[in-house]
């Protein structure tokens, strides 16, 4: 028996679940921009009324940790990190990717790949790929997509693309063998591979545990002179 609550905050989607034994018992989600910091406590609270489940009631905290939105990432592993000191519940840590991936997985046959894509900054993307068991093939790491991205598999068999990157994806990646499926990150799916981590005991050190950035977030310095101004 395992009861989680899971947070998704890797990109704008605000989402979160509980999961009791590896089954949905309720998921809420707000589609809308820079409302994480607003909102995720809110619906936290209003998920668990709904779902008649306390913070008593559950063994594990669980949180997408990257890679995305950096603002994103920090309001929900400071969240989860804080639900889990204070209630002394277990955290687990869940790649982004690989719960968006998830979602492909059942379409997926031997020889096909799966590329789940968070989108960066213009042609730049976050991704990794996994074969059609979800064995990690090529970890996680920024990608600018031009026509030969992913070329190599490809080749090979057909390619399943999935992410809120898919849009820009499309405009460089023009071949038979892309295809595209409109899945976004989610808690539901962060839930589904939290309960199997838990199980095998996979969780993280609360006091040291981050997101996964991937890259540094960066403060632009202002031009102006302060004297001047």
């Amino acid at each position: 028996m395992s009861k989680i609550l899971s947070i998704e905050t890797s990109i704008s989607i605000c989402s979160v679940a509980i999961h009791d034994s590896g089954h949905l018992v309720g998921l809420l989600e707000l589609h809308q921009d820079a409302v994480h910091g607003s909102k995720l406590v809110p619906c936290i609270k209003s998920l668990m009324e709904q779902t008649g489940y306390g913070m008593a009631d559950l063994d594990a905290i669980a949180v997408a940790k990257g890679p995305g939105s950096y603002t994103g990432l920090r309001i929900g592993v400071s969240t989860a990190k804080g639900l889990a000191f204070a209630h002394d519940l277990a955290l687990i840590g869940v790649d982004s990717l690989d719960a968006l991936a998830r979602q492909v997985l059942p379409e997926v046959g031997p020889g096909n790949f799966v590329v789940p894509m968070i989108d960066a900054r213009r042609m730049e993307v976050y991704a990794k790929v996994l074969d059609h068991e979800a064995n990690s093939l090529v970890a996680t790491r920024p990608e600018i997509l031009n026509e030969n991205s992913f070329g190599e598999y490809l080749e090979r068999g057909k390619v399943y693309f999935l992410g809120n990157a898919n849009e820009k994806a499309r405009k460089c990646l023009v071949s038979p063998q892309a295809v595209f499926r409109e899945y976004v990150n989610g808690a539901r799916w962060v839930g589904e591979i939290a309960g199997e981590k838990l199980l095998r005991g996979e969780l993280e050190n609360i006091a040291y545990f981050e997101p996964n950035y991937l890259k540094e977030f960066m403060v632009l310095k202002s031009k102006k002179n302060p004297l001047l101004s």
